[in-house]
């Protein structure tokens, strides 16, 4: 929650506080933090033992629950489909004509 506050604040601040010149600086200085955060996730990943055999565990799980509500899904709307959507023939369109 403290995260949000202090996101929101910074928002806040970036909106209506800060220099319009500064702001193509701070764009490049958020470009490095990223930069730097990404690399450090990723040393700090290579480090750990027995990474690859999680990243596939966590891999397998990722697209079990992908595939299930997807599957499911797909199978809910083809059955709303079929019981609640009309089909037209071509004698609506004869019989209108």
């Amino acid at each position: 929650m403290d995260i949000l506050l202090v996101m929101c604040l910074g928002i806040l601040v970036g909106r209506f506080f800060f220099p319009q010149k500064a702001k193509k600086w701070n764009e490049v200085a958020s470009l490095l933090c990223t930069l730097v955060l990404i690399f450090s996730m990723g040393a700090m990943l290579g480090r750990k033992e027995g990474f690859l055999h999680q990243l596939l565990t966590l891999g397998t799980q990722s697209f079990l629950f992908f595939l299930i509500p997807t599957v499911l899904s797909i199978v809910a709307v083809y059955i709303l489909t079929k019981r609640f959507m009309k089909k037209h023939d071509g004698k609506d369109k004869e019989e209108n004509a």
